[in-house]
């Protein structure tokens, strides 16, 4: 056999070799399993009926936008305010009584009195701190007929509160509390109009301690309890001062008190248009006196006649036993009897414009 026989030889064997490999490939991969699955999927179209029965109330519109219903704007939109935790109060109140005769048979004088008074609220609550601020201002002045002007209300007064509770649920803080009371001008035992039985800072009154607060949620209720509470007594006037006035000792300016405080305010409105507004501070000294007790009372009624027109009327009972009464002076400035404490009470009544801003 020549060479070119073989080598044709040859590629016999390589093509026929190339043939079974190709069907022996297609027959290993008939016998492996396919790893897709073939889905068929079938739309269907729901027939449309048109709607035979219409709710009362609706209105079946075709969907196409039109803006000839819309309208132009006639107010400025309202700007964004976010959320404030702050509770903010000022109100100011003007009460005016007058009595006018022209020859009035049962007799009479002339009067008129006003009664002005400031109210400032600054109240913050948010989860576990409460502080409550306020600032009063009270002033009042009668004018009768025969007779000089005369005061018959006198008041500066700011509290604050800063309360801190553990947890969301609970009605008890632990808190701090400061108070100061004084008044605007002289005061006199009239008709006696020389000599000043009391002044600006003579007295004036600043209390500080620490306690406890109960503040329920929802409600205007608010009881402080101190057990260590100071007290200061303040005569800054020189006079008053070298009688030893307010409970000072003769010639000292300050007088300090270290007991027990209980403070209370309570506002509801018990009828329609009716609110009360109620105020107390107890508080007695260790050291001096314990168990007599310092009585501040405040309550007072507000009859709503409208958002700008409203009567007052209250009671205000003081009693504090460093403030004498019936003080008896030799002529020589000495004093003989030193008086005794008395209950002080003032009832008022008037209706009068209010305003809050």
């Amino acid at each position: 056999m020549n060479s070119f026989n073989r080598n044709l030889l040859t590629l016999q064997v390589l093509f026929m070799l190339g043939v079974f490999s190709v069907e022996a490939q297609n027959t290993v991969q008939d016998t492996i399993p396919s790893d897709t699955t073939e889905i068929e999927t079938h739309v269907i179209r729901w027939e449309q009926k048109k709607i035979k029965n219409i709710l009362r109330g609706v209105k079946l519109r075709s969907p196409k936008y039109s803006f000839n219903a819309t309208k132009p704007l006639l107010k400025k939109p309202k700007k964004f305010v976010p959320t404030s935790f702050w509770d903010i109060k000022n109100d100011f109140g003007i009460n005016l009584n007058e009595v006018a005769f022209v020859n009035w048979n049962a007799g009479g004088d002339n009067s008129i009195s006003a009664l002005g008074n400031l109210n400032f609220v600054r109240n913050y609550k948010f989860r576990y701190i409460n502080w409550d601020n306020e600032l009063r201002l009270r002033y009042g002045i009668n004018a009768q007929e025969g007779r000089k002007l005369r005061k018959t209300d006198d008041l500066v007064k700011l509290s604050s509160t800063f309360g801190f509770r553990r947890d969301t649920l609970s009605s008890w803080y632990y808190s701090v509390k400061m108070n100061f009371n004084t008044q605007f001008s002289n005061g006199f035992k009239y008709p006696d109009r020389t000599t000043p039985i009391s002044r600006f800072m003579a007295p004036g009154y600043l209390f500080l301690g620490a306690g406890t607060s109960y503040i329920p949620e929802g409600k205007k209720f608010n009881l402080y309890i101190s057990p260590f509470t100071q007290k200061a007594t303040f005569v800054l006037d020189e006079r008053l001062s070298q009688q030893g006035a307010f409970g000072v000792d003769k010639g000292d300016s300050v007088f300090m008190e270290v007991g027990f405080l209980i403070t209370n305010t309570w506002e509801k409105e018990i009828f329609k248009n009716v609110s009360l507004n109620h105020r107390v501070n107890l508080y007695t000294d260790y050291l001096r006196s314990f168990g007599n007790v310092d009585v501040d009372w405040e309550m007072a009624f507000t009859l709503t006649v409208n958002e700008n027109v409203k009567a007052n009327i209250g009671t205000h009972l003081i009693y504090d036993d460093d403030i004498k009464f019936d003080e008896v002076v030799a002529d020589d400035g000495t004093i003989t009897d030193p008086g005794e404490p008395r209950i002080q009470f003032r009832q008022f009544l008037g209706v009068g414009f209010n305003y809050s801003f």
